[in-house]
């Protein structure tokens, strides 16, 4: 469908200024009246145009610091003017009101503002538009006639069809502009409404819009029979495998994100739980079976690399610093093959030492992990719903942990249980592992019970008679008997961490009283489906 209209007015108010003049000039060049409003207008005459002034046409000026100036029927009956009627055009001549044949707005920049460190609520009100949404959606609604551009991305398109309709714009395009212009204001007023809800103290609001941008489509999902493709929040701060800078190796696949976000996940944690050692995490299909901290990145990595060599082939590696050269001779030394390294960044040839390794590795460069990111919601799909959740963010406070039976805790036993509790919090549960203060030896995952996970958890470990310290299991909740516990005694376990919470937990205590261990209650659960 052709429809061609002619542009020989057109309204330009933007707040992102980014090609505005070469656009305006484009039009000038075609004899299009340009009409303008504030700040638009002051460019377009610095770069030498002649725009007119919308107060020309409304016979008011900007007024209540511009909340108020494109709010009137001579912009907004020359936008909504149905040009194939004849009460419609007999109004227009009436009340002297000129067409207006294409709407060029972008919106004040609320998402912007509100990301913005030590923003008010005064400064974020006055970047509510309320002028700008109202001439987008007049326009779009009269997309018959009239062209609405909402974005600097879209003007090439637009003027391109200047030049091949002779000044004029096709149905086609106008139905495109049209649906992106309706989109445009659904996600401004959702972030709006998201925000409110947010400064009023409800973290859920009542109806969930969400606006997520397109990243690109994955070759295939879990499976090769499923479709996939990636999404990105354009809200979210902080390191993200979605925004990494992929240094090297093939395109991320479904299973790839998946994995590298658990294993960021967990290294962000370990990190924030002691920013001053160098923290490393293996994971293999969402659950750690390597956690190690130590002085530098590569000591780090090997404590990770030892807790499941045969688990880790294949697997995904998080370090929470730089990888140097040293940490990636480590890593290609130890290592037979892994999918996904992630880190904060690739220093010197240390990039360069891992691809000749493995040139299909993806590098993931996520910036810094000191930027805890935004307390945003984490989100799961079900058939028919959506459930929404805060992200399990809660910290370890060594104070808060209940001495419940066994040896009383030293200071340095109540710091060094957090390798543990911060792995056991990212295994599916039901969980328990057993580490070191140092790494990860064990984990049993995702099991129906959880004395199965404790025997796994057990299996993995290997022989514990050979270690000496500090030798902890943790559970990511309560043990409702005390079989588990048994277990976990018998195969040499010190420092027992959990909830609590369980009728029996007397059981368990009584346990660790008569066999020497010390039993640590963290009244936090930590389940993960």
């Amino acid at each position: 469908m052709t429809r061609l209209v002619p542009v020989r007015r057109a309204l330009l108010s933007v707040s992102d200024k980014t090609d505005l003049i070469p656009f305006a000039r484009a039009l000038a060049a075609r004899g299009v009246e340009i009409v303008s409003t504030g700040g638009t207008h002051r460019a377009l005459v610095e770069a030498g145009l002649e725009p007119r002034a919308v107060e020309s046409l409304t016979g008011f000026p900007e007024m209540m610091d511009g909340r108020v100036k494109t709010l009137h029927p001579a912009v907004h009956g020359g936008i909504l003017a149905r040009r194939d009627l004849e009460s419609h055009l007999a109004a227009m001549e009436a009340h002297e009101i000129g067409g207006i044949d294409l709407v060029c707005v972008n919106l004040y920049p609320f998402e912007r503002t509100i990301r913005r460190d030590g923003v008010t609520m005064e400064e974020a009100i006055e970047q509510i538009d309320i002028g700008g949404p109202a001439m987008v959606r007049s326009a779009a609604k009269n997309h018959d006639f009239v062209a609405i551009v909402t974005s600097p991305s879209q003007y090439d398109r637009v003027v391109a069809e200047l030049d091949e309709h002779d000044g004029a714009t096709s149905f086609d395009l106008r139905r495109d502009l049209a649906a992106a212009a309706f989109a445009r204001t659904a996600e401004y007023d959702a972030t709006i409404a998201a925000w409110m809800s947010g400064t009023a103290g409800s973290g859920f609001p009542s109806v969930l819009r969400l606006n997520f941008i397109g990243q690109q489509e994955l070759r295939y999902g879990e499976n090769p029979h499923q479709r996939a493709a990636v999404y990105r929040d354009p809200d979210f701060r902080g390191p993200s495998v979605v925004g990494a800078e992929l240094l090297s190796g093939k395109p991320l696949s479904y299973n790839n994100l998946l994995d590298a976000a658990a294993a960021l996940e967990l290294v962000q944690d370990l990190h924030d739980a002691d920013p001053t050692r160098a923290s490393a995490a293996v994971v293999k299909h969402t659950n750690p079976c390597g956690a190690g901290r130590a002085d530098d990145g590569a000591a780090a990595f090997s404590l990770a690399h030892a807790g499941d060599p045969l688990a880790a082939f294949g697997g995904i590696v998080a370090l929470s610093r730089p990888v140097d050269r040293t940490t990636a001779e480590a890593i290609t030394t130890e290592c037979r093959f892994l999918e996904v390294v992630v880190a904060p960044a690739f220093e010197g040839d240390a990039a360069t030492t891992l691809a000749e390794r493995w040139p299909n590795c993806r590098l993931l460069a996520v910036g810094p992990l000191d930027d805890l990111g935004t307390r945003t919601l984490a989100l799961r799909s079900l058939p028919g719903g959506l459930l929404a959740q805060e992200r399990d963010t809660h910290p370890l406070d060594p104070a808060d942990l209940r001495h419940a039976a066994g040896p009383a805790p030293d200071e340095a036993l109540r710091h060094d249980i957090a390798l543990a509790w911060t792995v056991v919090k990212h295994l599916k549960s039901n969980a328990v592992c057993i580490a070191t203060p140092e790494r990860l030896l064990g984990a049993g995952a995702g099991q129906m019970d959880r004395v199965a996970a404790c025997r796994i958890a057990v299996e993995k470990a290997g022989d514990l008679s050979t270690r000496t310290g500090h030798l902890i299991a943790a559970s990511d909740a309560f043990f409702p008997f005390a079989d588990g516990p048994e277990i976990l005694a018998d195969a040499g376990v010190t420092c027992l961490v959990h909830p609590g919470g369980s009728k029996r937990d007397g059981e368990t205590f009584d346990l660790c009283n008569a066999r020497g261990i010390t039993c640590l209650l963290t009244d936090v659960r930590h389940f993960r489906h």
